[in-house]
């Protein structure tokens, strides 16, 4: 049903692209009622406007936090057809038809540094919400706009059909229920974040959290489960919630979770390096001079595994190093902090690649870290510390070079699953050791890996995400003749682990920090 809008309600603290929204209103004589500030900003523009005082015959009071709670505004916007038309008349309420309203900006106002508990209850919106949900529930009637990108819907509808439809006003009122339920939410987490002493607890009682529908996928894990891939509003840092795709088939639920995997582990390194993931786990990582270099380093150190694998860079991806993995190597997507346009035409000859663009890598900000278990919600900060401190704990002290290549390899064994080995010298991976239940048998695959790739694991630095229990992990070690080894410490047998390494004349770090990656 075509529904004729004759009366809009305002009421925004988003004053975007208003002005020119309600000059075509009141060209297409349709009245306006507003509130304080919206009404002054339109009525400085020369546009005509019903104070909602003045409409409700009801000054507003206490300072302005009862203004649209009045029957003459809710009985407007709720007012059914021929059902409440009777009881209208007998008290001259007149039908809304539009109701334009978006909310105070709490999330604003509790991010400032100086906020106040005084400061965030004030900036709680109560008449929006109400006449947003009284709108939103009568979408028989009522079309509720809360995002000014809405307008133009509106605009539209009015110009083609001369009012809006019964789909359109039910959307926007998903939309606006949508809007309300993220805007308590915020409220909420901010009020079960403060103590009895109003100091903020590390992490709110409740937690509300609002995710929109970004694509579905054409299955889940396996192919008889189904997926869908949900987003963050207003993500800031560059990730695969907002990365841009320019080739190649939708990303599937398994590209979503290794592409992300391939982004948090390239975030570590400044120098030109490449980062091949299969399941989840990088099984190749080099850092070059340039990107083409980094990547045939990387992708030698497991051609097998890399065979379906996701490539991320942290430099834009040019025509050189894209001929390189076209001629050897099938992959699933390629990610990289833009791309050339050579690139993109050298990719684009194969149909299946799915080719991603992002930001520059450099930006970040402070998250939390989420992981789903059944009933439930694993909530940690973000594992964002490399090392708390390094300490040389062995009788032979590294060199700077040997130094940056424990850090090297200590940056990728945070992204291996536990329990982690890493293997690696120059910058580049040997053999990566990943997700066992002994540390000895990680470092056995790690070796086994070097072996298959026809690379030589004596002189390489090796990285333990976690420490070594026992000595034998230092003995295995010293059969393939590692140089220096990396890890946290914190056993109750570190002098014999230590001991172990002097008696092997083998460089140790600890770094002071766990990285189990689950």
């Amino acid at each position: 049903m075509i529904y004729k809008i004759k009366t809009a309600l305002i009421s925004v603290s988003d004053k975007t692209n208003l002005i020119e929204f309600a000059k075509f209103l009141v060209k297409n004589n349709i009245k306006i009622i507003s509130t304080g500030g919206t009404a002054g900003l339109l009525l400085d523009n020369k546009i005509k406007v019903k104070e909602v005082s003045e409409h409700t015959n009801f000054s507003q009071m206490m300072a302005g936090r009862v203004k649209t709670l009045h029957p003459k505004i809710h009985g407007g916007i709720l007012g059914r057809d021929g059902i409440d038309d009777d009881i209208m008349h007998k008290h001259g309420i007149e039908k809304i038809d539009l109701v334009i309203v978006n909310l105070y900006p709490f999330a604003d106002t509790i991010a400032k540094k100086d906020c106040t508990l005084d400061m965030a209850i004030e900036n709680i919106d109560i008449g929006g919400p109400a006449m947003v949900r009284s709108a939103a529930k009568n979408f028989q009637r009522v079309a509720v706009v809360t995002n000014p990108t809405d307008y133009s819907t509106i605009e539209d509808a009015i110009q083609e059909k001369g009012g809006t439809d019964l789909l359109q006003r039910q959307l926007l009122s998903a939309k606006a229920f949508s809007h309300t339920a993220k805007y308590d939410g915020l409220v909420s987490n901010y009020l079960t974040s403060l103590d009895n002493n109003n100091k903020t607890l590390q992490f709110p009682r409740v937690l509300n959290m609002q995710y929109n529908l970004k694509q579905n996928v054409r299955y889940g894990e396996n192919p008889h489960q189904n997926g869908a891939f949900y987003v963050l509003d207003n993500i800031t840092q560059p990730c695969i919630s907002n990365a841009c795709q320019l080739h190649g088939k939708d990303l599937s639920y398994n590209n979503i979770a290794d592409t992300d995997a391939a982004l948090q582990c390239i975030r570590q390194f400044d120098e030109p390096t490449c980062v091949i993931v299969k399941h989840a786990n990088p099984c190749g990582v080099a850092s070059s001079s340039n990107i083409t270099q980094a990547y045939d380093k990387a992708y030698a150190t497991d051609p097998e595994s890399s065979f379906g694998g996701i490539i991320a860079f942290n430099q834009a991806l040019d025509k050189t190093t894209a001929e390189n993995i076209i001629a050897r190597q099938f992959v699933e997507v390629i990610i990289a902090p833009g791309i050339t346009e050579d690139a993109i035409k050298i990719i684009s000859t194969k149909k299946n690649i799915r080719l991603l663009s992002i930001e520059n890598l450099n930006h970040s900000q402070k998250c939390l870290d989420f992981k789903k278990v059944n009933g439930g919600l694993l909530v940690q900060d973000s594992d964002d510390l490399l090392y708390d401190n390094l300490k040389v704990v062995s009788k032979i002290h590294p060199t700077k070079e040997q130094l940056d290549d424990l850090i090297f390899v200590w940056k990728v064994a945070k992204f291996v699953k536990s329990n982690a080995i890493v293997y690696g010298k120059n910058k580049q991976t040997i053999g990566i050791g990943a997700g066992q239940m002994s540390r000895i048998n990680s470092a056995r695959i790690a070796t086994s890996k070097a072996v298959a790739a026809n690379l030589e694991v004596a002189g390489s630095y090796m990285a333990s995400d976690a420490f070594f229990p026992f000595r034998d992990g230092i003995d295995e070690a010293a059969k393939n003749h590692i140089k220096a080894v990396i890890q946290p410490g914190g056993s109750i047998r570190d002098d014999e682990v230590i001991l172990a390494a002097d008696n092997h004349k083998m460089i140790m770090v600890f770094t002071n920090t766990r990285h189990f990656r689950h």
